[in-house]
């Protein structure tokens, strides 16, 4: 059989993070899944800083990308920055006679400054979404997405999902039991439900205690299980229904039902994630009337029902390190 070449591109001040999700999944041996041939490649020379505070030292030059069936772009340093023209150039070269070219994270910046993502469809880190939107309109933005494969380009959110990018594409090339084989051996589902808006936090405006709506906003934050309407807000703020719409818009940038359902969504994450509370009475307490309504709005926002949240969720916390070793970075 013959062996798969994937190129990772690496650069200085890169996030050791991004750089080994596909090493973890490309570059070393899990039983039961195929061998790859993995080259970390850089267009810089000497040993490449990484945000962690080591170095590494990258074996090949940029002619990997000539041999590579996959490359992959694992991020960027930062999206203001463009990248260097050899790297472009490097990328687009590799497209046109067949690689699969994937930008994980702001990699997906890498490669629309290269062009490959004109009239294509992407997604990158939801934190940056609005400002590559801004950056290249030609690029048909998907910011709820965890990965989006377009022919052969492929593009994922940020940080973990570039985990299920990779796998997605190991499933793609070899099957499904390869794809688990690796999963299991990295303790990760071999697939993940939902999108990346699942991950997105949503808070008010700063100013919104120098407003004088604040105290009525807060008050229907804290009183979601009722029947709040736009008019029956305006009749509390003593304003007319269209001027109530004006001021609330400017605060909040949406709409009083679009607000409202942010916020029913938000406690409800909250409840699951806390409480032990079942679906029905959660959909009480936030305001949805039903448990069939909560479960529409829920799956129509995050792509996932209720109780998939809380089992993924639910109880959830982090351990200390128990070894009471220190790990000695470069300085």
């Amino acid at each position: 059989m013959k062996i798969h070449t994937v190129a990772v591109v690496a650069f200085d001040r890169i996030s050791a993070f991004h750089l080994t999700v596909p090493c973890a999944v490309f570059g070393e041996a899990h039983p039961g899944a195929p061998p790859f041939r993995l080259m970390v490649c850089a267009a810089e020379k000497g040993p490449l800083r990484t945000t962690a505070g080591f170095t590494v030292d990258v074996a090949h030059g940029l002619e990997a990308l000539k041999k590579a069936h996959t490359i992959i772009v694992p991020s960027w340093r930062d999206p203001a920055e463009r990248p260097p023209r050899v790297l472009l150039d490097g990328l687009v070269a590799a497209h046109r006679r067949g690689a699969q070219v994937v930008g994980l994270c702001l990699g997906a910046c890498v490669l629309a400054e290269a062009g490959l993502l004109d009239g294509r469809r992407a997604t990158t880190h939801w934190e940056f979404a609005r400002d590559f939107a801004t950056r290249y309109p030609q690029v048909r933005l998907e910011a709820d997405r965890l990965y989006i494969i377009d022919g052969s380009i492929v593009t994922s959110a940020g940080t973990a999902a570039g985990i299920d990018c990779c796998l997605h594409l190991l499933r793609q090339q070899y099957g499904a039991e390869a794809a688990n084989c690796v999963a299991r051996r990295l303790v990760v589902p071999p697939h993940r439900q939902g999108g990346q808006a699942q991950f997105i936090e949503q808070p008010l405006p700063a100013n919104l205690r120098d407003s004088r709506l604040a105290g009525l906003i807060e008050q229907v934050r804290g009183s979601l299980q009722q029947a709040h309407t736009l008019d029956s807000l305006a009749q509390q703020a003593l304003t007319s229904r269209r001027t109530f719409t004006r001021r609330f818009r400017q605060l909040t940038g949406t709409t009083v039902g679009a607000w409202l359902l942010s916020e029913r969504l938000a406690l409800t994450q909250r409840l699951l994630e806390t409480t032990g509370q079942p679906v029905e009475s959660i959909g009480t307490l936030a305001g949805f009337g039903s448990p069939a309504s909560l479960r529409h709005h829920f799956r129509a926002a995050f792509g996932v029902s209720p109780q998939s949240w809380r089992q993924t969720f639910h109880g959830r916390q982090a351990h200390p390190n128990r070894s009471g070793g220190t790990i000695k970075l470069a300085p």
